[in-house]
C-alpha cells in the first residue's frame, strides 16, 4: 500500500485497484479507517476524535489530488506524494 501522506502520526495510503467508491485509508496507532474521497465521511474502521478531524480537513483541502492519486491506483500507476499537515 503506497503511502502518500504522513503528519502529526497519521499514515495515509491508496491501495492499488481498491473497491468503489474512491477512497483512501488512514492509519494512527492501533487505529485504521478508510474515509471516503467524495463525501469525506469515515466508511469503516475506528480512528481517534481529534485525528479524524486532522483526516477530515486535510482531505478536504486535497480532495482534487486525493481523486487524482484514486485515479492512478485504480490504472496501477505511479502515485504522487501529498503535502502533509504543516
Amino acid at each position: 500500500m503506497p503511502t502518500i501522506s504522513m503528519f502529526r502520526g497519521i499514515k495515509i495510503f491508496v491501495n492499488y485497484r481498491d473497491h468503489l467508491p474512491s477512497h483512501f485509508h488512514a492509519e494512527y496507532g492501533e487505529y485504521m479507517c478508510s474515509v471516503s474521497i467524495e463525501e469525506i465521511e469515515i466508511m469503516n474502521g475506528t480512528m481517534p476524535n481529534k485525528q479524524l478531524k486532522m483526516i477530515y480537513g486535510w482531505a478536504a483541502l486535497h480532495q482534487e489530488e486525493l481523486r487524482e492519486v484514486w485515479y492512478l491506483a485504480q490504472q496501477q500507476k505511479e502515485l504522487f506524494p501529498i503535502d502533509p499537515i504543516k
